[in-house]
């Protein structure tokens, strides 16, 4: 437990075996009603290090109240083992829809065939990815919020700034007298959030830019990221992560110069900051991860009409679009 402000404490939840490492979740203390933001998976390890936060917090979860930034397993997974009968768990609209229509796993890997995804490593991603295997367990009840929302916890009035790319509902909080932004997977400072697709539904790259774009305009002086250590003044960050969505598409459309692919061969010749020697010795969550943001990455480009792409042999294909 590392205090950051009076009544406002960071838990460092472990993430064993994965390169994130851990998640921050936020306790902020109040007499009336407390507020956990972001829990962990719903593993034994991450409940663990949750209760002893809590114990040494000395926090009732009877008096307590969940925020989740979205629907990403590291984040929402552990709730359903920490919420009481008297909590309310504040969540975005579009991914408490998204999970309550059921995770459409099929469709998931229906969507990864026909990017190129191999058959023999589609069963090892539902047995390993821990978006499947550590997710919420049960029905949950959530209590939406939306753009502009207020949400007072202690001395801190909390409104609610929707920044969809990471995730197709994400919201952040910003506490504007005292200049705090609650991040989730928005802006983190040292890694670059994963922009991902896995269905034709939507641009996530454009909306994360521009998401980027309107969190540029508040007056931040101090950021919670989801993962890694707490910063300060983002605009140069923000910056950062533009330029480098800006070199993932210049990196694609170099490597469509040099022929048609399909999506899981575009990632393969991708750069990515990762410690193998090459793409075959990948782990398959991160062949995962890697060819979602290449999907993510080829769906703007062809918004934009610089590529296009054609169905052959059940397998999507893209090019570089010649002008004629």
């Amino acid at each position: 437990m590392i205090p950051i402000l009076p009544n406002l404490y960071r838990i460092e939840i472990p993430l064993p075996k994965n390169p994130l490492k851990a998640l921050n979740s936020y306790a902020i203390k109040s007499p009336e009603r407390n507020l956990i933001i972001d829990t962990g998976w719903n593993q034994q390890e991450c409940m663990d290090a949750m209760q002893v936060g809590l114990r040494e917090l000395e926090i009732d979860l009877w008096k307590t109240d969940f925020f989740i930034t979205h629907l990403h397993t590291d984040h929402l997974g552990l709730v359903s083992e920490l919420v009481t009968e008297s909590s309310r768990i504040y969540f975005n609209r579009p991914d408490g829809d998204w999970i309550k229509s059921g995770i459409p796993v099929d469709s998931l890997i229906d969507f990864a065939r026909v990017s190129g995804f191999p058959e023999k490593e589609l069963q090892k991603v539902i047995d390993t990815h821990p978006g499947f295997k550590f997710r919420a367990r049960g029905p949950l009840s959530f209590h939406f919020l939306k753009e502009g929302d207020i949400l007072r916890v202690s001395d801190f009035v909390f409104h609610c700034v929707e920044t969809p790319g990471h995730s197709r509902g994400h919201m952040c909080l910003y506490e504007p007298n005292q200049k705090i932004f609650v991040a989730g997977d928005h802006i983190l400072d040292d890694i670059t959030p994963t922009i991902t697709l896995w269905s034709d539904e939507w641009n996530p790259l454009k909306e994360y830019l521009a998401s980027l774009d309107k969190v540029d305009q508040l007056d931040i002086e101090l950021v919670l990221p989801g993962h890694r250590e707490v910063f300060r003044n983002p605009k140069e960050r923000i910056q950062e992560l533009k330029d480098h969505h800006q070199r993932r598409l210049d990196e694609i459309i170099s490597i469509l110069e040099r022929g048609e692919k399909n999506a899981f061969q575009v990632a393969s010749q991708m750069t990515w900051d990762i410690v193998y020697d090459s793409w075959d010795l990948f782990p398959v969550p991160q062949k995962w991860f890697a060819t979602g943001e290449a999907i993510s990455h080829l769906k703007y480009l062809e918004e934009e009409g610089v590529i296009q792409k054609e169905i052959r042999k059940q397998t999507r294909i893209y090019s570089l679009r010649r002008n004629s």
